[in-house]
C-alpha cells in the first residue's frame, strides 16, 4: 500500500513480536504466528458469490469455505463486521451429511462471528456455507461506492479496499495474514457493466432482466487483505510484458490517460521479473483507478489488481506535471514491487508489515533511478531519510519491527517509520552489502517462502547466506528492533604524512530528550576526506579510521547510512568551506545534518543561514530546492509574530529571487526535469514568503488564462490555483467554487475542491470547513478539506471537527480516526492544542493513542524551537542585515 504524507508547500500547491525465528515449516509456523482468533480451525480455500446492490448501499453473499478443524471444538469464530447471516451450515468434505445449525453470535467490538455447535467438531476437512448480507460503505473500506461526474451524468463504481482487517466487512473470513488461502469469486452484475478481480474471468452467464453472472478463474494461494473485486462503467487498456497481460481500467473515456501508466507498468514489470529470479505468478496485472481520495493511502497491491486513485495513476494534459508523471511512476512501481514482497511473500503479523512497505518503497526508488535516469532521483534518498529521522528522534517513536495488538494499532503501523526509516535501512544494508550480494539474498528469499508468509529473520537469514562474513543480522537487528537515530560524533581529525586520522564516538540523536541514555547500534560508516578515496568502517560505540589525504573530512560520503553526523566545529567549518564542491547528495546530506542539528540546539542555528546565503545561484536545482523548503519551515515557525517574520521574509526571498530569475517563467527547451521541479517549488515558496512580485505575476497570469492560452501552462496550472486559492477573497473563492461544481473531470474536480481549503482568509477557511459536511465534494473528498484547512487554521479545524464528530466520522477511513483528529491540530504551536488532543486521548483506547502523542511531542518541538532557536535566527539577521 502506497501512504503518502502531504507537506505545506504541496497542499499549496493481539500479539508478541515473533521476530529472531529462523524460518520454520508451514505447519509450525501457523502455531508461531500472533492471531486473535482460535487456532483450531484453518480455511484452504473459499468460494464466494455476491450479488451488489449499488443503489441500495447493501449486498447479498454466499460462501463456501474450505476448512480444517485440527482438533476438537464446538465452536467456530472468524472475522465479520456489518453482516447478518441468514444461513450457516458444516458438512463434512465427503459429503456425509451436514451437522446441525449452529447458532450464530457476533461480536461486533471484536469484530467476530461465532458458530457453536450442539456438540465438539472432531479433526477433519469440512465445507463451512454462510449466506449473509453486508452493507457498501462511502470510504475506502470493505466493499465500498464512489460517485463521480461525467459529461453523462452522475455515475456510481464499486470496489474493494482490504487492508489491514477489511476483508472481514466483504467475506465473513479469517482476515488475518497468515492464514492464506485460494480464492474463487463470482459475482452477479449488470450486464453492461465491467467487473474486475485479482484473476481474469473465466466465464460470463446471462441471466436475464439485465443481469450477468461473472466468475473469475481460481486466485493463487493468498492472504484475504489481497482479494479485490470492482465493478461499473469502465474501459481497460492493455500491453504485454513477459508474457503477462498488463491492464489499466479507467471509467469509460478516460483510457488515453492511462498511456503513461501502461508503459510504465510494463518496463517495471520485466525489471522485476529479472530482480526477482521468480517470474510474476499471475497471467494479468491489472491496475484500476478510482476517483476520490483517502487521508491515508493512494494505492493498494491486490495481487494481480492493484486499485489506485486517479491522481496517482492517470495524467491529464490540462493539469498534470512532471511530478506527477514521478509520482505515477513511483506508485506503480511500489505497487508492482509488493507483487513478490507482500504478495507473494507475505509478512505473518503486523508487527513485520515494514517487510511489506519498507522494502517496497526501496525497490521503487531503486528502479524509478535505474529506468529513468534523467529524473535524477537518485537524490531523493535523502529527503526519505530526513522524514524517517524527523520523525524517529521524538519520544514516541517505535521500532520498525513493532509490537502490533489490535486493528486500530495495524492501521497505526503505516507511518514514516514502517516506509521511510524502513526504506533508508534498506539502501544502508544493501551499500553495507553489496548490490549483487543484496539482490542475490533476496532472490532465495523469495524462492524460499513463496505463497507462504515470514518475519523479518527469514529475510537476514538469506542475507546471511549470502553477505561474505559481514554481521548483517546484527546491524539490522539494531536499526530493526530498536527505535532512534544514531549520532555519529567526529571528535578529532589529524595529518600526518598524507593520511588523515579521524576519531568517531557514538551516540544518539534526539529533538525532544536532550539527557536521553543513547542506545547502541552497530553503523556502517563511509567517510572521506574530501577529494579522495572513500573508506568503511563498522562503529560500535567508538572508531578511529585512517583516510586518504589531507583537508576537510566528509563522514557518511554516499549519504546510504541511517545516522546524524555532528562535526566538532572546527571540522565542520573546513568543510563548509569547500561544501560547494561536494557532490550533490553529500551536499543534501550535509544541509539534513544541520538543519536537524541546528534546531535541536547541538550546533549553531547560524550553520543553516550560512550555507542557504552562501548557495551560489547556479547550485544544482535540487540544493535550492533544499534551501527553499528550509526558508519555509523556517517561515512557518515565525506563523503569528508579523514584525519578526516579515524580516525574515526579506531575506530569505532575497536569496531566492536572482535563482528564480535565472530559470524564468517559460521552460526551456530540454533541460533538465530537476530544473522544471525547482520552477514551481521557487514559485510556490516565493509566494508563501509573501513576494509581492511573485503574487502580482501569479494572479495575472490567472485573470489572463481565459484570453491568453500560454498564461498558465498546465505544468504551472496547479501551483498557480492553489496560491490564488491562498490569497483568495470572497469573490474568487466563490469564482473557484463555482469552478469545482462545473467541472466534470473527476482527477481534476477532486483537486479543485481540495484548493478551496487552502483559504488564509478565516471566513472563507470557515466556509469550507462547511462545504465539507455537505455531499458536493464528494464522500471521499471532504475529510481531506477539513484537513486542508487544518494546515493554516489548525485550531478552526480541530474545533470543528470535534463540534462535528458524529459527521466527519462518517467521512474518515474506519479504524483511522485516532490518527485523522490529532493531525488537525499537527500544525499548532499553541499549548492549548495539546491540552485539546489529550482530552480526545481519553475517548479512545491507551493502544491507539501513539499517533495523538506524536503531535503532541511534534507541538511541543515546535514550540521549543520558537523560543529557543529563533531568537539565534533574529540575532543572524541582525548581523548580515537580514
Amino acid at each position: 500500500m502506497r501512504r503518502y504524507l502531504v507537506s505545506a508547500i504541496a497542499l499549496a500547491l493481539a500479539g508478541a513480536s515473533v521476530t529472531g525465528m529462523a524460518a520454520t515449516p508451514a505447519a509450525a509456523q501457523a502455531e508461531l504466528a500472533t492471531t486473535q482468533l482460535p487456532r483450531a480451525v484453518r480455511p484452504s480455500h473459499y468460494e464466494v458469490a455476491v450479488t451488489p446492490h449499488a443503489d441500495k448501499l447493501s449486498f447479498d453473499g454466499k460462501v463456501t469455505v474450505t476448512v480444517d478443524v485440527l482438533k476438537p471444538t464446538a465452536s467456530i469464530t472468524l472475522n465479520a463486521i456489518d453482516m447478518t447471516f441468514s444461513s450457516v451450515r458444516l458438512a463434512p468434505a465427503d459429503g456425509k451429511a451436514a451437522l446441525a445449525a449452529p447458532k450464530v453470535s457476533v461480536d461486533a467490538r471484536a469484530q467476530t462471528a461465532t458458530f457453536t455447535f450442539g456438540k465438539p467438531i472432531a479433526p477433519g476437512t469440512y465445507k463451512l456455507s454462510m449466506d449473509y448480507t453486508g452493507r457498501i460503505g462511502t470510504q475506502a473500506n470493505g466493499l465500498f461506492a464512489i460517485d463521480y461526474d461525467t459529461k453523462d451524468g452522475k455515475k456510481r463504481a464499486l470496489y474493494t479496499q482490504f487492508e489491514n482487517s477489511d476483508a472481514r466487512r466483504f467475506i465473513p473470513s479469517w482476515d488475518e495474514p497468515a492464514y492464506k488461502a485460494t480464492f474463487d469469486l463470482s459475482a452477479t452484475v449488470p450486464a453492461g457493466e465491467m467487473a474486475v478481480s485479482n484473476m481474469p474471468v473465466a466465464s460470463t452467464t446471462a441471466l436475464g432482466n439485465g443481469l450477468s453472472k461473472i466468475t473469475f478463474q481460481t486466485s493463487p494461494k493468498m492472504s484475504t487483505y489481497l482479494l479485490f473485486f470492482g465493478l461499473g462503467d469502465f474501459d481497460r487498456a492493455t500491453a504485454k510484458a513477459d508474457g503477462t497481460e498488463i491492464g489499466v481500467i479507467t471509467q469509460k473515456g478516460k483510457s488515453d490517460q492511462a498511456a503513461f501508466a501502461l508503459e510504465s507498468s510494463s518496463a517495471v514489470l520485466k525489471e522485476y521479473n529479472d530482480y526477482f529470479g521468480v517470474p510474476y505468478p499471475l497471467p494479468k496485472l491489472d491496475n484500476i483507478a478510482s476517483p476520490g481520495s483517502s487521508q491515508f493511502f493512494s494505492a493498494m497491491e491486490n495481487w494481480g489488481a492493484i486499485y489506485t486513485f486517479e491522481y496517482a495513476l492517470l495524467l491529464d494534459p490540462s493539469i498534470s506535471t512532471q511530478r506527477d508523471r514521478e509520482n505515477v511512476f513511483g506508485v506503480a512501481a511500489h505497487e508492482m514491487a509488493h507483487q513478490w514482497f507482500g504478495d507473494l511473500v507475505t509478512m505473518r503479523w503486523w508487527d513485520d508489515l515494514w517487510l511489506n512497505e519498507g522494502f517496497a518503497s526501496w525497490m521503487a526508488a531503486r528502479t524509478t533511478e535505474k529506468l529513468h535516469p534523467e529524473w535524477n532521483t537518485s537524490l531523493d534518498a535523502v529527503g526519505t531519510r530526513e522524514g524517517a529521522m524527523s520523525r524517529d528522534a521524538v519520544a514516541t517513536t517505535h521500532p520498525v519491527v513493532q509490537h502490533v495488538e489490535t486493528v486500530e494499532q495495524a492501521s497505526q503501523a503505516f507511518d514514516a517509520i514502517t516506509y521511510s526509516k524502513g526504506e533508508a535501512v534498506i539502501n544502508m544494508l544493501e551499500a553495507y552489502v553489496g548490490p549483487d550480494a543484496w539482490r542475490q539474498g533476496v532472490r532465495n528469499y523469495i524462492k524460499a517462502h513463496a505463497y507462504g508468509n515470514t518475519v523479518s529473520d527469514d529475510l537476514w537469514k538469506a542475507m546471511d547466506g549470502v553477505a561474505g562474513g559481514k554481521p548483517i543480522t546484527q546491524v539490522a537487528h539494531d536499526f530493526t528492533l530498536q527505535p532512534g537515530v544514531p549520532l555519529i560524533k567526529v571528535d578529532a581529525a589529524a595529518c600526518s604524512n598524507g593520511t588523515t586520522t579521524i576519531k568517531l564516538t557514538q551516540g544518539e540523536f534526539t529533538k525532544d530528550r536532550p539527557g536521553k541514555k543513547p542506545l547502541r547500534w552497530h553503523v556502517p560508516v563511509n567517510a572521506q576526506v574530501v577529494g579522495h578515496a572513500v573508506a568503511s568502517t563498522l562503529v560500535d560505540g567508538q572508531a578511529t579510521m585512517k583516510l586518504e589525504g589531507c583537508g576537510p573530512v566528509l563522514v557518511n560520503a554516499g549519504q546510504s547510512g541511517y545516522y546524524r553526523t555532528l562535526y566538532a566545529p572546527a571540522q565542520f567549518a573546513a568543510l563548509k568551506g569547500v561544501f560547494h564542491g561536494l557532490a550533490p547528495i553529500d551536499q543534501l546530506g550535509v544541509m539534513g545534518d544541520t538543519w536537524s542539528q541546528g534546531m535541536a540546539g547541538l550546533q549553531p542555528v547560524s550553520d543553516i543561514l550560512d550555507l542557504a546565503r552562501d548557495t551560489p545561484a547556479d547550485a544544482a536545482p535540487e540544493i535550492w530546492a533544499e534551501v527553499a523548503g528550509n526558508f519555509g519551515a523556517l517561515d512557518n515557525y515565525y506563523r503569528g509574530d508579523k514584525a519578526r517574520q516579515e524580516r525574515f521574509r526579506a531575506f530569505a526571498v532575497k536569496q531566492l529571487k536572482p535563482v528564480f530569475a535565472r530559470l524564468g517563467w517559460e521552460a526551456k527547451k530540454d533541460e533538465r526535469t530537476s530544473t522544471t521541479l525547482l520552477r514551481t517549488e521557487l514559485i510556490g515558496t516565493l509566494a508563501e514568503l509573501g513576494d509581492k512580485d511573485m503574487l502580482a505575476e501569479v494572479r495575472r497570469r490567472y485573470d489572463a488564462q481565459a484570453t491568453d492560452p500560454k498564461a498558465v501552462p498546465a505544468e504551472l496550472r496547479k501551483t498557480i490555483m492553489s496560491i490564488v486559492a491562498v490569497h483568495a477573497d470572497a469573490a474568487t473563492w466563490d469564482k473557484l467554487h463555482e469552478q469545482a461544481k462545473a467541472e466534470k473531470t473527476p482527477l481534476i474536480k477532486d483537486r479543485l475542491y481540495g484548493m478551496l481549503g487552502l483559504a488564509e482568509d478565516e471566513s472563507l477557511a470557515k466556509r469550507a470547513l462547511e462545504l465539507a459536511l455537505t455531499d458536493e465534494p464528494g464522500a471521499t473528498n471532504s475529510a481531506g478539506m477539513i484537513g486542508t484547512v487544518g494546515y493554516r487554521h489548525p485550531e478552526l479545524a480541530y474545533d470543528f471537527a470535534m463540534a462535528h464528530r458524529a459527521q466527519v466520522d462518517k467521512l474518515v477511513d474506519s479504524t483511522s480516526s485516532s490518527r485523522y483528529y490529532p493531525a488537525l491540530g499537527s500544525s499548532s504551536s499553541q499549548p492549548s492544542m495539546i491540552d485539546k488532543i489529550k482530552a480526545y486521548e481519553q475517548t479512545i483506547a491507551p493502544t491507539s493513542r501513539r499517533a495523538a502523542e506524536t503531535v503532541i511531542a511534534n507541538i511541543k518541538y515546535r514550540m521549543m524551537v520558537r523560543e529557543k532557536r529563533l531568537p539565534a535566527v533574529d540575532a543572524w539577521l541582525q548581523k548580515h542585515g537580514g
